[in-house]
């Protein structure tokens, strides 16, 4: 498929996982990606084969550096036709009474404002050219608790919501807006507890809860990225989409699956 030739995409935590799966994916289809993360020399090690991709170091909590690169990337190809933002910090499980003001501040300012911050300048172009497709990598603990402790999923929660309420905000403009939830997926972000599991002897009980019983791979939620940003979707926005072998399907509790 070449579903993305002569469109350009950016691509935010583009150095590993599921970023650079996507990255992958919508380069393998045709798009010119600009790679972003903040680790730039990660991001170099990531770099695509091939002419065009260009690789931008960018802090995504910082709304000042990613003015900047969104004013780079259209002074360089005249366009943004893909933004997919994956860029994302996690936190420890701690209970609500024993998490820290900072703590709050580092993780939203990451998974919550850094995604607005980028559609609020990507958005603005889109609105220009009438066109363009935002993915936003949310999380199925945004949707239930159990999946990730108090910070993030309030943040993916809250990345739901504002795909919904951007999808309403640049509807008009012809630019969709919408969000992958991903199930339990093998990446950088999830390495401490696919390490314990294998230290442990417990690998094949990774994702059992799921209806699918097996963990999902960063190429599976790329493949569901592509889709919602390719015109194949031309008609879906303001939607979440889980990506997690069957996860939110059921009530899902301990013991109910065999």
């Amino acid at each position: 498929m070449n579903r993305f030739t002569g469109k350009i995409a950016i691509v935010t935590g583009a150095s590993s996982g599921i970023g650079k799966a996507t990255a992958a994916r919508l380069a393998a289809e045709g798009a010119t990606v600009v790679l972003v993360d903040i680790n730039a020399d990660a991001l170099q090690g990531a770099m695509l084969a091939g002419d065009g991709h260009i690789a931008l170091p960018c802090d995504v909590s910082d709304e000042a550096a990613i003015k900047d690169l969104v004013a780079e990337v259209k002074r360089q190809f005249g366009r943004i036709d893909v933004l997919a933002n994956n860029a994302g910090v996690i936190c420890n499980h701690a209970p609500i009474m024993e998490i820290e003001s900072d703590d709050w501040l580092r993780v939203l300012g990451v998974n919550l404002i850094g995604v607005g911050n980028f559609i609020k300048h990507v958005g603005a172009v889109m609105a220009e050219q009438n066109a363009g497709a935002i993915v936003n990598t949310a999380s199925v603990a945004g949707l239930r608790s159990g999946a990730g402790g108090n910070i993030y999923s309030a943040s993916k929660a809250g990345v739901i919501s504002l795909t919904q309420t951007t999808a309403c905000d640049l509807g008009g403009y012809g630019v969709r807006v919408n969000a992958v939830c991903p199930g339990l997926i093998e990446t950088g972000m999830t390495k401490g507890v696919f390490d314990y599991a294998r230290g442990a002897g417990k690998e094949e009980k990774l994702g059992q809860r799921c209806e699918l019983r097996r963990y999902g791979h960063p190429e599976e939620i790329a493949a569901a990225i592509a889709f919602l940003a390719s015109d194949d979707a031309s008609y879906i926005t303001g939607q979440a989409l889980p990506v997690d072998g069957g996860n939110t399907a059921s009530l899902n509790l301990p013991g109910m699956k065999v």
